[in-house]
């Protein structure tokens, strides 16, 4: 009996040669099926879209856009089964050509990095100096605006009267035409020239706001009469009245007595002319 080798002893050695290793994608999907995760999940940890997980699971990247995503997605997703990403990714680089070069990065991001500092700094500056001139502006419209009104107030107030200035003292407006003008006596208004008309306003009753005007618009009294207190107007054609509380008030016009029956709290506007006391 001859000893040699068996048929056995002569087959030839299986084949464990990197054809018989799994692809990339195949290895990618049996982990995540061994740990149990479907590709929706695996998406969701990884935030690599589904298409993109099945694509690179069926071997296809081109999806990815290019060998450097595609690198990337291959660490991402060995790392959400929990596999080791350096052999997948050699065996990526083997079958599809080798590493290429890294592309230098800084001209890729050097203009979106630097553009954003060169214009904050040109940005800000010219904010700051728009908020500038707008505070001074306002802030200088604001003080001759104040200065503008209270001299138009006075002037609403006295009526255009020709008068050399003002006084340094404030004093209230219902005072002023009064100062202008002396008030006639009762003499006086029985006395009224007949080429003129004499309003006499007196708060007999009560406080009361009135208004005076003379044939011209031009504003002879506008303010408050207390209780007691009387105003006398005169004018060469007209005199326009409002009273604020007419039932407080008696009139004198041209001398006589107006005996109208005001109702307390009534506003009433009056005109009174050179004839007899007419009430217009």
């Amino acid at each position: 009996m001859s000893i040699g080798n068996s048929p056995e002893d002569e087959r030839p050695f299986e084949d464990v040669s990197e054809e018989a290793r799994p692809s990339v994608g195949r290895a990618l999907k049996d982990a995540r099926i061994a740990a149990g995760l479907t590709v929706d999940e695996v998406s969701g940890a990884t935030r690599v879209r589904i298409a993109i997980v099945h694509a690179i699971e069926a071997d296809d990247f081109a999806p990815c856009g290019g060998d450097v995503y595609a690198r990337g997605h291959i660490r991402t997703l060995a790392k959400a089964v929990h596999l080791d990403p350096a052999p997948l990714i050699a065996q990526y680089d083997a079958e599809h050509g080798g590493r290429p070069a890294p592309t230098p990065a800084a001209p890729l991001f050097e203009a979106e990095r630097i553009r954003p500092e060169r214009r904050g700094p040109n940005w800000t500056a010219a904010m700051v100096a728009a908020i500038v001139v707008v505070i001074g502006f306002v802030g200088f419209t604001a003080f001759r605006g104040g200065n503008g009104d209270s001299g138009a107030k006075d002037q609403v107030a006295e009526g255009p009267t020709p008068t050399a200035g003002k006084s340094s003292t404030p004093t209230p407006k219902s005072s002023k035409p009064a100062e202008q003008k002396p008030v006639p006596s009762d003499s006086a208004i029985a006395a009224a020239p007949q080429d003129k008309v004499t309003v006499q306003v007196s708060a007999a009753n009560g406080r009361s706001w009135i208004s005076a005007k003379d044939h011209n618009g031009r504003m002879l009294f506008d303010g408050l009469l207390n209780k007691g207190q009387s105003k006398t107007f005169q004018d060469s054609s007209k005199i326009d009245l409002i009273l604020g509380d007419a039932g407080a008030i008696q009139l004198y016009v041209n001398g006589k007595k107006i005996e109208d029956q005001f109702q307390p709290g009534a506003v009433e506007r009056l005109t009174y002319t050179k004839g007899d006391p007419q009430v217009g």
